[in-house]
C-alpha cells in the first residue's frame, strides 16, 4: 500500500551540492525511510557527511563518452 522495496534519489547529491536541498532535508530521508527500503542516492559530489551514513559508497569515472564525438545528449539515455 504505497510502500516500495527500493526507491533511487536519482542526482540527489548534485541537488544537495547546488543546494537545492539541505543536508538536514537528505539526512531526514535517510533516517525516516523504513528498515526494509532500500535507499540509492546517485549523483556527483556527495557530501562526506553522506558518504560517513552511507553502507556502500561508488564511484564512477568516464573512460569514454558519446560527447567527446560531438554527439549531443539523447532524451531517454542522457536525460
Amino acid at each position: 500500500e504505497g510502500e516500495y522495496d527500493l526507491v533511487v534519489l536519482d542526482e540527489i547529491n548534485v541537488a544537495l551540492d547546488r543546494r537545492l536541498i539541505t543536508l538536514d532535508e537528505v539526512i531526514g530521508l535517510i533516517k525516516e525511510k523504513p528498515d526494509f527500503m532500500e535507499l540509492v542516492l546517485t549523483g556527483r559530489n556527495a557530501h562526506p557527511k553522506i558518504v560517513e551514513m552511507a553502507d556502500l559508497v561508488t564511484e564512477m569515472r568516464e573512460v569514454k563518452h558519446p560527447f567527446n564525438k560531438g554527439i549531443r545528449a539523447r532524451r531517454g539515455i542522457e536525460f
